[in-house]
C-alpha cells in the first residue's frame, strides 16, 4: 500500500521513523490547549486536548493515506496563539466566529488545490530558493530546540544569549542528548534520534529522582499511575461551533485572509524544505503528488475547525522522522495513531520536558543543512536572495517570513539584472502580494 520498497525502506525504519516524529511533536498536544484555553469559558484546556489530537489524526491519516508522504499535521504554532490573544482576547471577534473564519480558510484551500493554485505557487519558487527554505528550516528548528533546552535565552540588550547558569540540569541534559544522538547518527544506529530522545528523556528523570532537576509541571512518577487506562472526557467539546454572522463583518475577512496567507507560505515552505532533504523534488524542483499533500493539509484544517482548534498544518518536525529514515505515508500513519492514542494519556505527554527533544530538533537541523552546498553562492542574483531566506527564518521567527524576503529579493534581483529569463510569471504576483501583506498586514 505505502510501497515500501519502492522508496527503499522497511517497516521497521518506517514506523521507527514514526515514533520519531510523534515524539518531537507530542508538545503541541499540551501547549496547543494551553494557549487556546486563555481565551476562558468553554474553551477549556480539555476540550482543546482532544481538538488538537484529533485534527492532528485525521490531517496526518489524510497525508498518509492521500499522498504517501512522511509528513505529520497538527495546529499549528504562531497561528493559534493570533486566534487566541490577537483575535479573541482582543475582541476583534468571538472565538466562534474565529473558528468559522478558519473553516472558510480550510474550505478556501481545498478549492485552490483542486484548481492547482497551491501546486502552481510551489512550482513556481526557483530551485535556488528550496534549497534556501531547506537550510533556512534547518537553523530555524535548531535554534527551537537550543530555546526548549534553555540554552539560548532572552536577553533585553542583544534580543538573545546563552543562558547565565550552563550547568542547570535541562541544559547540561539537553547537551548530553545531542551528544548521544550524534554518537548514534555517526554509527548509523536505526531510529538514532528517537533514541536519543528517550536516553535524555529517561536521563530527566534520574535527575529527577536523585533531586537534580525539579520540573515545572507534574513529574512522570506521578503521573503515570493516573495517565494508564485513563477515561477520555468527552464533555464539552467544542464541535461545529461556528457563528456564520460574522460573515458581514469587515474585520472577519481581513483576519480569514491573514490566518490564509501564513498557513498558505508555512505549509509551502515546511513541504519544500522537508521534500528537499527527503529527495521527493524531482530535476525541475516539482514535488510528485504536491497536489495530494496540499490537499491533505487543506482537510486537515477545515477538520481542525470543525472540532474546535486553530489552523491545521504541515509540521517540519517531520524533517525528524524524514532524518531517521521515514520515506513514505506508514511513517505518517504511525505518526497519526499515536495522536489518536494520546487521547487518554494527556498528563503523561504534558511530562515530557522540552528538552529531551531539543537534541533531536538540533540534530535534524544539522541534516537539513546539507542543501546549501547545492546553492551557487559565486552568482549573487541566486545567492543573496538563498541567504536571506535562510537568515531570516531563524532571526524572525518565522518560515513564512522567510519565503516573503527570499521571494521579493529574487525577483528585484534578477530584474534589475535583466536576468528575467528565470522567473516564472507567478513570481511577480508572489513578489505583489507579499509586499502587500508587509503594508497592511
Amino acid at each position: 500500500m505505502f510501497q515500501l520498497k519502492e522508496h527503499n525502506t522497511n517497516v521497521r525504519t518506517e514506523i521507527l521513523a514514526g515514533f520519531t516524529t510523534f515524539m518531537t511533536m507530542a508538545y503541541i498536544l499540551i501547549v496547543n490547549p494551553d494557549i487556546l484555553s486563555k481565551i476562558g469559558g468553554e474553551v477549556t484546556f480539555n476540550a482543546v486536548f482532544v481538538a488538537t489530537a484529533l485534527a492532528a489524526f485525521v490531517g496526518t491519516t489524510a497525508m498518509a493515506l492521500l499522498a504517501n508522504y512522511p509528513f505529520a499535521l497538527a495546529p499549528g504554532m504562531g497561528l493559534n496563539a493570533f486566534f487566541a490573544f490577537t483575535v479573541v482576547i482582543a475582541g476583534r471577534l468571538t472565538w466562534q466566529q474565529a473558528l468559522t473564519a478558519i473553516l472558510i480558510e480550510g474550505i478556501i484551500f481545498i478549492i485552490l488545490t483542486f484548481v492547482n493554485v497551491r501546486e502552481a505557487l510551489f512550482n513556481a519558487i526557483p530551485m535556488t530558493l528550496k534549497y534556501a527554505v531547506s537550510a533556512g528550516i534547518g537553523l530555524f528548528i535548531a535554534f527551537i530546540g537550543f530555546q526548549n533546552a534553555g540554552i539560548v535565552v532572552n536577553d533585553d540588550a542583544t534580543l538573545v544569549s546563552i543562558t547565565k547558569d550552563i550547568t542547570q540540569a535541562p541544559v547540561v541534559l539537553a547537551l548530553l542528548g545531542v551528544i548521544i544522538t550524534a554518537v548514534f547518527v555517526v554509527k548509523k544506529v536505526k531510529g538514532s534520534i528517537l533514541f536519543g530522545i528517550i536516553i535524555t528523556w529517561v536521563l530527566a528523570m534520574i535527575a529527577e529522582g536523585t533531586g537534580w532537576y525539579v520540573p515545572d509541571m507534574e513529574s512522570t512518577f506521578s503521573v503515570i499511575p493516573s495517565a494508564v487506562a485513563a477515561p477520555i472526557e468527552t464533555s464539552g467539546l467544542l464541535l461545529f461551533r461556528f457563528d456564520f454572522a460574522a460573515l458581514a463583518n469587515l474585520d472577519f475577512w481581513v483576519i480569514m485572509i491573514s490566518f490564509l496567507f501564513v498557513d498558505l507560505f508555512d505549509t509551502l515552505g515546511t513541504l519544500i524544505g522537508v521534500s528537499s532533504k527527503a529527495g521527493f523534488l524531482d530535476k525541475e524542483g516539482k514535488l510528485p503528488r504536491a497536489k495530494q499533500a496540499l490537499l491533505a493539509d487543506a482537510i486537515g484544517t477545515t477538520f481542525g475547525a470543525m472540532v474546535g482548534t486553530s489552523t491545521t498544518t504541515t509540521y517540519v518536525e517531520s524533517a525528524a522522522g524524514v532524518a531517521d529514515g521515514g520515506r513514505t505515508g506508514l511513517t505518517a500513519m504511525t505518526t497519526a495513531i499515536l495522536f489518536l492514542l494520546a487521547l487518554p494519556f494527556s498528563p503523561l505527554f504534558a511530562s515530557i520536558p522540552s528538552f529531551a527533544t531539543a537534541p533531536a530538533l538540533i540534530i535534524v537541523g544539522f541534516y537539513m543543512m546539507e542543501s546549501v552546498m547545492k546553492i551557487n553562492f559565486a552568482d549573487p542574483t541566486k545567492g543573496i536572495p538563498a541567504f536571506l531566506t535562510i537568515i531570516v527564518m531563524p532571526v524572525m521567527y518565522s518560515i513564512s517570513e522567510g519565503i516573503a524576503f527570499g521571494v521579493i529579493s529574487y525577483t528585484i534581483v534578477n530584474v534589475v539584472s535583466k536576468n528575467r529569463k528565470d522567473l516564472h510569471p507567478l513570481m511577480y504576483v508572489l513578489t505583489i502580494l507579499f509586499i502587500l501583506k508587509f503594508i497592511f498586514f
